[in-house]
Protein backbone atom coordinates (compact mmCIF):
# COMPACT_ATOMS: atom_id res chain seq x y z
CA UNK A 1 0.00 0.00 0.00
CA UNK A 2 1.32 3.46 -0.89
CA UNK A 3 1.01 6.66 1.10
CA UNK A 4 -1.17 8.22 -1.59
CA UNK A 5 -4.48 9.64 -0.43
CA UNK A 6 -7.52 10.72 -2.37
CA UNK A 7 -9.44 13.98 -1.92
CA UNK A 8 -13.02 13.80 -0.73
CA UNK A 9 -15.63 13.14 -3.45
CA UNK A 10 -15.81 15.95 -5.96
CA UNK A 11 -13.88 17.37 -8.92
CA UNK A 12 -10.49 17.05 -7.22
CA UNK A 13 -11.04 13.37 -6.49
CA UNK A 14 -12.20 12.75 -10.05
CA UNK A 15 -9.11 14.50 -11.40
CA UNK A 16 -6.85 12.43 -9.17
CA UNK A 17 -8.50 9.20 -10.29
CA UNK A 18 -8.27 10.27 -13.91
CA UNK A 19 -4.53 10.86 -13.55
CA UNK A 20 -3.99 7.58 -11.69
CA UNK A 21 -5.93 5.67 -14.35
CA UNK A 22 -4.00 7.26 -17.21
CA UNK A 23 -0.73 6.25 -15.52
CA UNK A 24 -1.79 2.60 -15.88
CA UNK A 25 -2.76 2.75 -19.56
CA UNK A 26 0.59 1.60 -20.94
CA UNK A 27 0.87 -1.44 -18.69
CA UNK A 28 -2.75 -2.34 -19.32
CA UNK A 29 -2.25 -2.36 -23.08
CA UNK A 30 0.96 -4.40 -22.84
CA UNK A 31 -0.73 -7.02 -20.69
CA UNK A 32 -3.75 -7.11 -23.00
CA UNK A 33 -1.45 -7.84 -25.93
CA UNK A 34 0.21 -10.63 -23.95
CA UNK A 35 -3.19 -12.19 -23.26
CA UNK A 36 -4.22 -11.94 -26.92
CA UNK A 37 -1.11 -13.92 -27.88
CA UNK A 38 -2.44 -16.91 -25.92
CA UNK A 39 -4.80 -18.83 -28.29
CA UNK A 40 -7.29 -19.71 -25.57
CA UNK A 41 -9.99 -21.14 -27.84
CA UNK A 42 -12.45 -23.07 -25.66
CA UNK A 43 -14.02 -25.07 -28.49
CA UNK A 44 -13.14 -28.70 -27.74
CA UNK A 45 -11.51 -29.28 -31.12
CA UNK A 46 -8.68 -26.94 -30.07
CA UNK A 47 -5.80 -27.49 -27.64
CA UNK A 48 -7.20 -26.81 -24.18
CA UNK A 49 -3.73 -26.37 -22.68
CA UNK A 50 -3.82 -22.84 -24.06
CA UNK A 51 -6.98 -22.16 -22.03
CA UNK A 52 -5.17 -23.39 -18.91
CA UNK A 53 -2.21 -21.12 -19.73
CA UNK A 54 -4.57 -18.19 -20.17
CA UNK A 55 -6.19 -18.85 -16.77
CA UNK A 56 -2.81 -18.86 -15.06
CA UNK A 57 -1.87 -15.61 -16.80
CA UNK A 58 -5.08 -13.95 -15.62
CA UNK A 59 -4.48 -15.21 -12.07
CA UNK A 60 -1.01 -13.66 -12.05
CA UNK A 61 -2.41 -10.35 -13.28
CA UNK A 62 -4.98 -10.28 -10.48
CA UNK A 63 -2.37 -11.14 -7.87
CA UNK A 64 -0.16 -8.39 -9.23
CA UNK A 65 -3.08 -5.95 -9.06
CA UNK A 66 -3.24 -6.49 -5.32
CA UNK A 67 -6.02 -8.98 -4.66
CA UNK A 68 -5.07 -10.89 -1.50
CA UNK A 69 -6.60 -14.17 -2.65
CA UNK A 70 -6.68 -15.54 -6.19
CA UNK A 71 -7.47 -19.14 -7.16
CA UNK A 72 -7.70 -21.03 -10.43
CA UNK A 73 -10.75 -23.27 -10.10
CA UNK A 74 -12.85 -25.76 -12.04
CA UNK A 75 -16.32 -27.20 -11.60
CA UNK A 76 -18.01 -30.40 -12.69
CA UNK A 77 -21.40 -30.80 -14.37
CA UNK A 78 -22.10 -34.54 -14.46
CA UNK A 79 -19.24 -36.11 -16.39
CA UNK A 80 -18.12 -32.75 -17.77
CA UNK A 81 -15.28 -30.88 -16.08
CA UNK A 82 -15.07 -27.20 -16.85
CA UNK A 83 -12.23 -25.24 -18.30
CA UNK A 84 -10.28 -23.37 -15.60
CA UNK A 85 -11.73 -20.14 -14.32
CA UNK A 86 -10.17 -17.60 -11.99
CA UNK A 87 -11.71 -16.23 -8.79
CA UNK A 88 -10.02 -13.39 -6.91
CA UNK A 89 -11.26 -11.66 -3.78
CA UNK A 90 -10.77 -8.58 -1.63
CA UNK A 91 -12.99 -8.56 1.47
CA UNK A 92 -15.35 -5.64 1.93
CA UNK A 93 -14.53 -3.03 4.56
CA UNK A 94 -17.16 -2.66 7.27
CA UNK A 95 -20.39 -1.29 5.86
CA UNK A 96 -19.17 -1.38 2.24
CA UNK A 97 -20.83 -3.28 -0.61
CA UNK A 98 -19.19 -6.14 -2.47
CA UNK A 99 -18.88 -5.89 -6.25
CA UNK A 100 -18.51 -8.96 -8.49
CA UNK A 101 -16.54 -8.23 -11.66
CA UNK A 102 -17.15 -10.77 -14.46
CA UNK A 103 -15.29 -11.34 -17.72
CA UNK A 104 -14.10 -14.37 -19.70
CA UNK A 105 -10.64 -15.30 -20.91
CA UNK A 106 -11.61 -17.88 -23.54
CA UNK A 107 -12.09 -16.86 -27.17
CA UNK A 108 -13.77 -17.94 -30.37
CA UNK A 109 -11.88 -19.97 -33.00
CA UNK A 110 -9.96 -17.70 -35.36
CA UNK A 111 -11.49 -19.02 -38.58
CA UNK A 112 -9.55 -18.87 -41.82
CA UNK A 113 -6.21 -17.12 -41.55
CA UNK A 114 -6.62 -15.66 -45.03
CA UNK A 115 -9.62 -13.66 -43.79
CA UNK A 116 -7.47 -11.72 -41.31
CA UNK A 117 -5.43 -8.68 -42.29
CA UNK A 118 -2.85 -9.68 -39.64
CA UNK A 119 -2.42 -12.95 -37.69
CA UNK A 120 -5.33 -13.59 -35.31
CA UNK A 121 -3.13 -14.14 -32.27
CA UNK A 122 -0.55 -11.46 -32.99
CA UNK A 123 -1.95 -8.17 -31.65
CA UNK A 124 -1.46 -5.46 -34.26
CA UNK A 125 -2.32 -1.76 -34.12
CA UNK A 126 -3.79 -0.06 -37.17
CA UNK A 127 -5.43 3.37 -37.19
CA UNK A 128 -5.94 3.48 -33.45
CA UNK A 129 -7.41 -0.02 -33.18
CA UNK A 130 -5.81 -3.16 -31.76
CA UNK A 131 -6.53 -6.20 -33.93
CA UNK A 132 -6.54 -9.80 -32.67
CA UNK A 133 -8.81 -12.57 -31.51
CA UNK A 134 -10.02 -11.69 -28.02
CA UNK A 135 -8.71 -8.13 -28.22
CA UNK A 136 -12.29 -6.96 -27.67
CA UNK A 137 -14.21 -10.12 -26.69
CA UNK A 138 -13.37 -10.44 -23.89
CA UNK A 139 -9.74 -10.07 -22.87
CA UNK A 140 -10.22 -6.32 -22.91
CA UNK A 141 -13.01 -6.91 -20.37
CA UNK A 142 -10.54 -8.87 -18.22
CA UNK A 143 -8.01 -6.06 -18.46
CA UNK A 144 -10.59 -3.38 -17.64
CA UNK A 145 -11.05 -5.13 -14.29
CA UNK A 146 -7.31 -5.51 -13.76
CA UNK A 147 -6.78 -1.86 -14.67
CA UNK A 148 -9.40 -0.65 -12.20
CA UNK A 149 -7.86 -2.68 -9.38
CA UNK A 150 -4.33 -1.56 -10.20
CA UNK A 151 -5.52 2.02 -10.08
CA UNK A 152 -7.66 1.88 -6.96
CA UNK A 153 -6.13 -0.58 -4.54
CA UNK A 154 -2.97 1.52 -3.94
CA UNK A 155 -5.21 4.55 -3.30
CA UNK A 156 -7.72 2.91 -1.00
CA UNK A 157 -6.71 2.25 2.58
CA UNK A 158 -7.64 -1.04 4.28
CA UNK A 159 -10.93 0.46 5.46
CA UNK A 160 -11.70 2.21 2.17
CA UNK A 161 -13.29 1.16 -1.06
CA UNK A 162 -15.54 -1.78 -1.74
CA UNK A 163 -15.23 -5.51 -1.47
CA UNK A 164 -14.23 -6.97 -4.84
CA UNK A 165 -14.68 -10.45 -6.24
CA UNK A 166 -13.37 -11.10 -9.75
CA UNK A 167 -14.74 -14.08 -11.68
CA UNK A 168 -13.04 -14.72 -15.03
CA UNK A 169 -14.69 -17.64 -16.82
CA UNK A 170 -12.97 -20.00 -19.25
CA UNK A 171 -15.82 -21.33 -21.39
CA UNK A 172 -18.24 -18.53 -22.17
CA UNK A 173 -17.64 -18.93 -25.90
CA UNK A 174 -18.97 -22.50 -25.81
CA UNK A 175 -22.13 -21.54 -23.95
CA UNK A 176 -20.93 -21.73 -20.31
CA UNK A 177 -21.97 -25.39 -19.97
CA UNK A 178 -20.83 -25.63 -16.33
CA UNK A 179 -21.89 -22.17 -15.18
CA UNK A 180 -24.63 -23.60 -13.00
CA UNK A 181 -22.10 -25.89 -11.36
CA UNK A 182 -19.80 -22.94 -10.70
CA UNK A 183 -22.62 -21.02 -9.03
CA UNK A 184 -23.52 -24.04 -6.93
CA UNK A 185 -19.91 -24.73 -5.90
CA UNK A 186 -18.96 -21.09 -5.24
CA UNK A 187 -22.30 -19.48 -4.43
CA UNK A 188 -21.11 -17.85 -1.21
CA UNK A 189 -17.76 -16.77 -2.66
CA UNK A 190 -19.43 -15.09 -5.66
CA UNK A 191 -22.23 -13.37 -3.70
CA UNK A 192 -22.27 -9.62 -4.25
CA UNK A 193 -24.40 -6.50 -3.93
CA UNK A 194 -23.48 -5.30 -7.43
CA UNK A 195 -22.48 -7.45 -10.41
CA UNK A 196 -20.57 -5.88 -13.32
CA UNK A 197 -20.54 -8.03 -16.46
CA UNK A 198 -17.92 -6.59 -18.85
CA UNK A 199 -18.96 -8.49 -21.97
CA UNK A 200 -21.08 -6.14 -24.06
CA UNK A 201 -20.50 -2.99 -26.06
CA UNK A 202 -21.02 0.74 -26.35
CA UNK A 203 -23.36 2.80 -28.44
CA UNK A 204 -20.78 4.40 -30.70
CA UNK A 205 -17.10 5.26 -30.59
CA UNK A 206 -16.97 7.97 -27.94
CA UNK A 207 -20.46 7.22 -26.58
CA UNK A 208 -20.74 4.81 -23.62
CA UNK A 209 -23.64 2.48 -22.96
CA UNK A 210 -25.08 0.18 -20.35
CA UNK A 211 -26.87 -2.84 -21.79
CA UNK A 212 -30.27 -3.22 -20.14
CA UNK A 213 -31.85 -6.06 -22.16
CA UNK A 214 -30.51 -9.22 -23.77
CA UNK A 215 -32.40 -11.60 -26.03
CA UNK A 216 -32.64 -15.27 -25.16
CA UNK A 217 -31.73 -18.19 -27.40
CA UNK A 218 -33.12 -21.53 -28.53
CA UNK A 219 -31.90 -23.67 -31.38
CA UNK A 220 -32.66 -27.00 -32.96
CA UNK A 221 -31.69 -29.36 -35.78
CA UNK A 222 -34.48 -30.04 -38.26
CA UNK A 223 -34.23 -32.98 -40.68
CA UNK A 224 -36.44 -33.41 -43.74
CA UNK A 225 -36.70 -36.87 -45.39
CA UNK A 226 -38.57 -37.74 -48.58
CA UNK A 227 -36.93 -40.96 -49.87
CA UNK A 228 -35.42 -44.07 -48.33
CA UNK A 229 -32.42 -43.68 -50.65
CA UNK A 230 -31.13 -41.46 -53.42
CA UNK A 231 -32.60 -41.98 -56.89
CA UNK A 232 -31.91 -40.68 -60.41
CA UNK A 233 -33.13 -37.10 -60.72
CA UNK A 234 -34.11 -37.51 -64.36
CA UNK A 235 -35.88 -40.84 -64.11
CA UNK A 236 -37.72 -39.92 -60.88
CA UNK A 237 -37.80 -36.14 -60.84
CA UNK A 238 -41.17 -34.42 -61.04
CA UNK A 239 -43.57 -36.40 -58.86
CA UNK A 240 -41.33 -35.96 -55.80
CA UNK A 241 -39.45 -32.90 -54.58
CA UNK A 242 -35.99 -33.62 -53.25
CA UNK A 243 -35.34 -33.20 -49.54
CA UNK A 244 -33.28 -30.02 -49.91
CA UNK A 245 -36.04 -28.31 -51.86
CA UNK A 246 -38.56 -29.39 -49.24
CA UNK A 247 -36.27 -28.14 -46.49
CA UNK A 248 -35.97 -24.79 -48.26
CA UNK A 249 -39.76 -24.57 -48.51
CA UNK A 250 -40.06 -25.37 -44.82
CA UNK A 251 -37.49 -22.78 -43.83
CA UNK A 252 -39.33 -20.20 -45.92
CA UNK A 253 -42.43 -20.59 -43.72
CA UNK A 254 -40.53 -19.23 -40.69
CA UNK A 255 -40.96 -15.64 -41.93
CA UNK A 256 -43.89 -13.76 -43.45
CA UNK A 257 -43.76 -11.60 -46.56
CA UNK A 258 -42.42 -8.65 -44.57
CA UNK A 259 -39.64 -10.73 -43.06
CA UNK A 260 -41.16 -10.90 -39.56
CA UNK A 261 -40.99 -14.19 -37.70
CA UNK A 262 -44.15 -16.16 -38.50
CA UNK A 263 -44.07 -18.64 -35.61
CA UNK A 264 -47.18 -18.37 -33.43
CA UNK A 265 -46.90 -18.00 -29.67
CA UNK A 266 -43.77 -15.87 -29.41
CA UNK A 267 -43.41 -12.75 -27.27
CA UNK A 268 -42.35 -9.36 -28.60
CA UNK A 269 -42.45 -5.78 -27.36
CA UNK A 270 -41.39 -2.26 -28.27
CA UNK A 271 -37.84 -1.09 -27.63
CA UNK A 272 -37.07 2.30 -26.08
CA UNK A 273 -36.79 5.13 -28.55
CA UNK A 274 -33.13 5.59 -29.47
CA UNK A 275 -31.23 7.28 -32.27
CA UNK A 276 -30.64 4.19 -34.39
CA UNK A 277 -31.34 4.84 -38.05
CA UNK A 278 -31.43 2.44 -40.97
CA UNK A 279 -28.31 4.10 -42.35
CA UNK A 280 -26.44 3.50 -39.09
CA UNK A 281 -27.52 -0.11 -38.94
CA UNK A 282 -26.66 -0.83 -42.58
CA UNK A 283 -23.19 0.61 -42.06
CA UNK A 284 -22.60 -1.26 -38.79
CA UNK A 285 -23.76 -4.59 -40.24
CA UNK A 286 -21.97 -4.23 -43.58
CA UNK A 287 -25.21 -4.80 -45.50
CA UNK A 288 -24.92 -4.85 -49.28
CA UNK A 289 -26.52 -1.71 -50.76
CA UNK A 290 -29.16 -3.55 -52.78
CA UNK A 291 -30.42 -5.68 -49.86
CA UNK A 292 -33.64 -4.47 -48.19
CA UNK A 293 -34.12 -4.79 -44.44
CA UNK A 294 -36.47 -7.48 -43.17
CA UNK A 295 -39.26 -7.11 -40.64
CA UNK A 296 -41.38 -4.28 -39.30
CA UNK A 297 -41.09 -1.89 -36.38
CA UNK A 298 -38.12 0.25 -35.49
CA UNK A 299 -34.59 -1.01 -36.01
CA UNK A 300 -34.23 -1.25 -32.23
CA UNK A 301 -37.43 -3.33 -32.00
CA UNK A 302 -36.12 -5.78 -34.58
CA UNK A 303 -32.72 -6.02 -32.90
CA UNK A 304 -33.64 -6.08 -29.21
CA UNK A 305 -37.28 -6.86 -28.39
CA UNK A 306 -38.62 -9.05 -31.22
CA UNK A 307 -37.71 -12.66 -32.05
CA UNK A 308 -35.31 -13.39 -34.87
CA UNK A 309 -34.70 -16.68 -36.69
CA UNK A 310 -31.63 -17.62 -38.70
CA UNK A 311 -30.43 -20.78 -40.41
CA UNK A 312 -26.84 -21.11 -39.20
CA UNK A 313 -25.93 -24.51 -40.66
CA UNK A 314 -26.95 -26.83 -43.46
CA UNK A 315 -26.13 -30.47 -44.21
CA UNK A 316 -26.62 -31.44 -47.84
CA UNK A 317 -24.54 -32.60 -50.77
CA UNK A 318 -21.74 -30.08 -51.48
CA UNK A 319 -21.95 -28.44 -54.91
CA UNK A 320 -18.61 -29.82 -56.06
CA UNK A 321 -19.76 -33.35 -55.22
CA UNK A 322 -23.26 -33.12 -56.65
CA UNK A 323 -24.62 -35.78 -58.97
CA UNK A 324 -27.88 -36.14 -60.84
CA UNK A 325 -29.77 -37.64 -57.92
CA UNK A 326 -32.69 -36.62 -55.77
CA UNK A 327 -31.35 -35.97 -52.25
CA UNK A 328 -33.26 -38.22 -49.84
CA UNK A 329 -32.66 -36.18 -46.65
CA UNK A 330 -31.34 -32.77 -45.63
CA UNK A 331 -30.73 -31.12 -42.29
CA UNK A 332 -30.51 -27.52 -41.06
CA UNK A 333 -29.59 -25.89 -37.77
CA UNK A 334 -32.14 -23.24 -36.88
CA UNK A 335 -31.28 -20.57 -34.32
CA UNK A 336 -33.90 -18.32 -32.75
CA UNK A 337 -33.25 -15.28 -30.58
CA UNK A 338 -36.13 -14.64 -28.22
CA UNK A 339 -37.41 -11.36 -26.84
CA UNK A 340 -37.04 -10.38 -23.17
CA UNK A 341 -39.92 -11.91 -21.24
CA UNK A 342 -40.07 -15.04 -23.40
CA UNK A 343 -39.83 -18.42 -21.68
CA UNK A 344 -37.25 -20.41 -23.69
CA UNK A 345 -39.03 -23.74 -23.24
CA UNK A 346 -42.25 -22.25 -24.59
CA UNK A 347 -40.33 -20.73 -27.50
CA UNK A 348 -38.78 -24.10 -28.34
CA UNK A 349 -42.22 -25.73 -28.23
CA UNK A 350 -43.62 -23.09 -30.58
CA UNK A 351 -40.73 -23.48 -33.03
CA UNK A 352 -40.95 -27.28 -33.03
CA UNK A 353 -44.73 -27.18 -33.50
CA UNK A 354 -44.39 -24.79 -36.45
CA UNK A 355 -41.76 -26.91 -38.20
CA UNK A 356 -43.70 -30.13 -37.87
CA UNK A 357 -47.02 -28.53 -38.86
CA UNK A 358 -45.57 -27.02 -42.03
CA UNK A 359 -43.97 -30.17 -43.47
CA UNK A 360 -44.04 -29.67 -47.27
CA UNK A 361 -46.08 -32.24 -49.18
CA UNK A 362 -46.10 -34.66 -46.25
CA UNK A 363 -42.30 -34.85 -45.97
CA UNK A 364 -41.04 -36.46 -42.78
CA UNK A 365 -39.84 -33.70 -40.45
CA UNK A 366 -37.84 -34.51 -37.33
CA UNK A 367 -36.80 -31.84 -34.83
CA UNK A 368 -34.03 -32.33 -32.27
CA UNK A 369 -34.00 -29.67 -29.58
CA UNK A 370 -30.71 -27.87 -28.94
CA UNK A 371 -29.57 -25.23 -26.50
CA UNK A 372 -31.79 -22.86 -24.55
CA UNK A 373 -30.82 -19.59 -22.88
CA UNK A 374 -32.83 -17.08 -20.88
CA UNK A 375 -33.31 -13.49 -21.94
CA UNK A 376 -32.57 -10.70 -19.46
CA UNK A 377 -34.06 -7.35 -18.56
CA UNK A 378 -32.35 -5.19 -15.93
CA UNK A 379 -33.89 -3.08 -13.21
CA UNK A 380 -32.20 0.21 -14.01
CA UNK A 381 -33.55 2.09 -10.97
CA UNK A 382 -30.80 0.94 -8.60
CA UNK A 383 -28.24 3.31 -7.11
CA UNK A 384 -25.56 1.23 -8.84
CA UNK A 385 -27.04 2.13 -12.23
CA UNK A 386 -27.09 5.82 -11.27
CA UNK A 387 -23.43 5.66 -10.28
CA UNK A 388 -22.55 3.76 -13.47
CA UNK A 389 -24.32 6.23 -15.76
CA UNK A 390 -22.46 9.11 -14.14
CA UNK A 391 -19.11 7.30 -14.09
CA UNK A 392 -19.08 6.37 -17.76
CA UNK A 393 -20.44 9.75 -18.83
CA UNK A 394 -17.55 11.40 -16.97
CA UNK A 395 -15.02 8.99 -18.48
CA UNK A 396 -16.20 9.36 -22.08
CA UNK A 397 -17.31 12.98 -21.96
CA UNK A 398 -20.72 11.98 -23.37
CA UNK A 399 -24.04 10.91 -21.82
CA UNK A 400 -24.41 7.19 -21.16
CA UNK A 401 -26.95 5.46 -23.40
CA UNK A 402 -29.15 2.63 -22.13
CA UNK A 403 -29.40 0.10 -24.93
CA UNK A 404 -30.57 -3.41 -25.64
CA UNK A 405 -28.49 -6.08 -27.30
CA UNK A 406 -29.75 -8.61 -29.80
CA UNK A 407 -27.24 -11.20 -28.66
CA UNK A 408 -27.60 -13.54 -25.71
CA UNK A 409 -25.62 -13.94 -22.50
CA UNK A 410 -27.73 -16.62 -20.79
CA UNK A 411 -25.70 -16.76 -17.59
CA UNK A 412 -26.73 -13.17 -16.76
CA UNK A 413 -30.24 -14.47 -16.09
CA UNK A 414 -28.67 -17.25 -14.00
CA UNK A 415 -26.86 -14.63 -11.91
CA UNK A 416 -30.10 -12.70 -11.48
CA UNK A 417 -31.89 -15.84 -10.30
CA UNK A 418 -29.20 -16.87 -7.79
CA UNK A 419 -28.57 -13.32 -6.51
CA UNK A 420 -31.99 -11.65 -6.85
CA UNK A 421 -31.08 -8.66 -4.67
CA UNK A 422 -27.93 -7.77 -6.63
CA UNK A 423 -27.89 -4.89 -9.11
CA UNK A 424 -26.58 -6.23 -12.44
CA UNK A 425 -24.68 -3.87 -14.73
CA UNK A 426 -23.83 -5.13 -18.23
CA UNK A 427 -21.00 -3.01 -19.58
CA UNK A 428 -18.37 -3.53 -22.24
CA UNK A 429 -15.52 -2.31 -24.37
CA UNK A 430 -16.74 -3.08 -27.88
CA UNK A 431 -18.09 -0.67 -30.48
CA UNK A 432 -20.12 -1.34 -33.66
CA UNK A 433 -16.95 -2.06 -35.67
CA UNK A 434 -15.29 -4.45 -33.20
CA UNK A 435 -16.35 -7.53 -35.23
CA UNK A 436 -16.37 -9.85 -32.24
CA UNK A 437 -16.33 -13.54 -33.35
CA UNK A 438 -15.33 -12.51 -36.87
CA UNK A 439 -12.10 -11.96 -38.75
CA UNK A 440 -10.26 -8.74 -37.92
CA UNK A 441 -11.79 -8.48 -34.45
CA UNK A 442 -10.50 -5.25 -32.95
CA UNK A 443 -10.59 -2.84 -30.04
CA UNK A 444 -10.69 0.94 -30.28
CA UNK A 445 -7.78 1.92 -28.04
CA UNK A 446 -9.07 5.39 -27.20
CA UNK A 447 -12.42 4.02 -26.09
CA UNK A 448 -10.68 1.25 -24.15
CA UNK A 449 -8.91 3.86 -22.04
CA UNK A 450 -12.28 5.53 -21.44
CA UNK A 451 -13.86 2.20 -20.45
CA UNK A 452 -11.04 1.51 -17.97
CA UNK A 453 -11.44 4.95 -16.41
CA UNK A 454 -15.20 4.45 -16.30
CA UNK A 455 -14.78 1.30 -14.23
CA UNK A 456 -12.37 3.10 -11.90
CA UNK A 457 -14.93 5.85 -11.32
CA UNK A 458 -17.73 3.31 -10.95
CA UNK A 459 -16.01 1.30 -8.24
CA UNK A 460 -14.88 4.39 -6.38
CA UNK A 461 -18.33 5.89 -6.68
CA UNK A 462 -19.92 2.78 -5.18
CA UNK A 463 -17.45 3.09 -2.30
CA UNK A 464 -17.80 6.77 -1.52
CA UNK A 465 -21.57 6.75 -1.68
CA UNK A 466 -22.05 4.55 1.35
Amino acid sequence: MTDLTLPTPGPDRTAALRAASAAQDGATRADLEALVRIPSVSARAFDQEHVATSAQAVAELLRGAGLPRVDVVTAREGDLESNPAVIGHRPAPAGAPTVLLYAHHDVQPPGEGADWSSPAFEPTERDGRLYGRGAADDKAGVMAHVHALRTLLPLWGPEDGVGVTVFVEGEEEIGSPTFGAFLAAHREALAADVIVVADSGNWRIGVPAITTTLRGLVDCDVTVEVLSHAVHSGVNGGPVLDALTCLARLIATLHDEDGDVAVDGLHSSAAPLVDLTEEMYRSDAGLLPEVRLAGTGTIADRLWTKPAISVIGLDATPVDRASNTLIPSARAKVSMRTAPGQDPAAAMTALRRHLVANAPLGARVTVHDGDEGQAFSADTTSRAHDVARAAFAEAYGAPTVEMGMGGSIPFVADLAAVYPDAAILVTGVEDPDSRAHGADESLHLGDFAHACLGEVLLLDGLATGR
